[in-house]
């Protein structure tokens, strides 16, 4: 392209000509700037669970080449939530790039509908084509604000991999449903296969994948959970049978941590690892479907490829099962990008956010970022211009947690409860020693008190960190109130909920 222009520029040709050339090439120029864009969003996959990142026990190879082709975060975060449903908030924060303080007030699931949201801002400051495929978990109105087309739309949280039904998404309107027809991480690769091999050369397009796996039913092909029960993953460092105490009321009365009897046992959770490694290995497989799409079309050597997840999940972790609770394992999630410009088989443990990829993807594309988001380019991070954006990690959980990391040290509070911890995160990552009531550590357990005021007042976070008439700290768990939900297949409401009927939670 450069001779080309040097071509040009020595033409001894008429004005008119040599205009329009300079045009064609200028365009082509702009073109070449704006990289097509391919956002994979996986739903409740822990930060730890790819190979690549250092986890022997787990089989995603086309992660891993993803990942050494591209840029890896090694400490990336979803910034707590609003809401029990973790996945709506996280969507509500990437969409529009606002920490969920932020958010407009009253539902905050559907109340940003007014807001420059990323794949509007993208086709209408960019123009670029925009198309969902997959979960959107936010309501009709912001689908309609955010994106003209798509296929295979899934609207709703809970699904059964293997039952459910979605719809296209044709100028701003959903077609009637219809059966999926198929496993949702095939179906959905399917439709997104399908797009990048239609799709324009000449105009780039931001194509939003949102897969449902490995979010619980967690029922993968018998395939992929028989090879995990033939060769068991380990229990998580910090599995315990019970959590020690009320954290949040999901502990003892959500749908998330009904998915198994208490105490927790050794065997159910890791019969439960294995469903759950299973499901990420069958998406890890279509994951790769489109990721050769894009290696072997027309688009190979002009898109960014983004791959990350809503937030993590328990899985037995501080005998947790699901992800409403501000631990490592339940608020990390994996991120890996890769394309041109991106540089190869490097990572950083530099904090950031899910909702930091809404300026990232506006950097890429050449889009000015609105000014008054909470979301940072993570660019300065891949090109070594700096080494951290953001000071510390804070992640607030509704009413009921706070915690903040600097990297070194991490604070949670529990302002229901009254209840503080404090972990030496170095020599402590899984988070099972508290030394907040160690005498030798009051000064750093002031220094991250000090650092959570920072980051409450940066987010004017209105919530009391201490309570007058303080709740119990002694859980109580009662098996009889687990909630079998609708979506649950057959053979694991056997295994788990030992064959008891469905709850009447309204239809599919």
């Amino acid at each position: 392209m450069l001779d080309r222009l040097g071509s040009i520029r020595g033409m001894k040709a008429c004005p008119l000509i040599l205009s329009l050339c300079l045009f064609i090439a200028q365009f082509s120029l702009t073109a070449v700037d704006r990289p097509n864009i391919v956002f994979l969003f996986a739903d409740d996959q822990r930060a730890d669970t790819i190979g690549a990142h250092g986890n022997p026990h787990i089989q995603t190879p086309h992660l891993d080449s993803l990942a050494e082709s591209g840029f890896s975060f090694l400490r990336n975060y979803c910034a707590g939530s609003y809401s029990g449903a973790v996945c709506v908030a996280s969507r509500s924060m990437l969409m529009t790039g606002l920490h969920w303080m932020n958010l407009p007030e009253g539902n905050k699931s559907r109340s940003w509908a007014s807001l420059p949201v990323l794949p509007a801002v993208l086709e209408k400051e960019g123009g670029y084509s925009t198309y969902i495929v997959g979960k959107w978990h936010n309501g009709l109105e912001t689908l309609q604000a955010a994106f003209s087309n798509g296929k295979s739309v899934y609207m709703g949280g809970m699904v059964d991999h293997t039952d459910f039904v979605v719809q296209d998404y044709v100028n701003g309107e959903l077609t009637p449903k219809r059966s999926a027809g198929g496993f949702s991480s095939t179906v959905l690769a399917d439709a997104a296969v399908e797009f990048i091999d239609d799709a324009d050369e000449e105009d780039p397009f931001f194509l939003f994948v949102a897969l449902t796996a490995p979010h619980d039913t967690r029922n993968p092909p018998v395939k992929y959970r028989e090879m995990y029960y033939s060769k068991r993953p380990p229990l998580p460092e910090n599995f315990l049978p019970y959590h020690p105490f009320t954290n949040a009321p999901q502990v003892t009365g959500g749908r998330d941590e009904g998915l198994a009897a208490w105490p927790r046992t050794p065997e159910v959770i890791s019969d439960q690892l294995c469903e759950y490694y299973g499901l990420i290995t069958h998406l890890d497989e279509q994951v790769g479907r489109v990721i050769d799409a894009v290696k072997n079309g027309p688009h190979a050597d002009n898109t960014i490829i983004i791959y990350t997840a809503d937030h993590g999940l328990g899985m037995g972790s501080h005998g947790l099962l699901g992800k409403q609770n501000v631990y490592e394992q339940s608020m990390r999630s994996p991120l890996i990008i890769s394309g041109p410009g991106v540089p190869a088989g490097k990572s950083s443990k530099a904090y950031s956010y899910v909702h930091d990829l809404y300026a990232t993807v506006c950097g890429f594309a050449g889009v000015e970022a609105p000014s008054n988001i909470d979301s940072v380019d993570l660019e300065s991070i891949m090109s070594g211009k700096k080494k951290s954006i953001h000071k510390t990690a804070f992640l607030p959980f509704q009413d009921n947690q706070r915690a903040i990391s600097d990297g070194s040290w991490k604070l949670h509070v529990y302002p229901k409860i009254n209840h503080t911890l404090l972990f030496d995160l170095e020599n402590d990552p899984h988070e099972t020693n508290n030394l907040a009531g160690s005498p030798e550590h009051q000064d750093q357990l002031q220094r991250m008190m000090g650092l959570m005021k920072e980051a409450r007042d940066d987010y004017g976070d209105p919530d009391p960190l201490l309570v007058a008439n303080p709740e119990s700290k002694t859980p109580v768990y009662d098996n009889e109130k687990r909630t079998l939900d609708v979506w649950q297949p057959k053979w694991i409401r056997d295994k788990y909920f030992g064959g008891r009927e469905r709850a009447d939670h309204g239809s599919k």
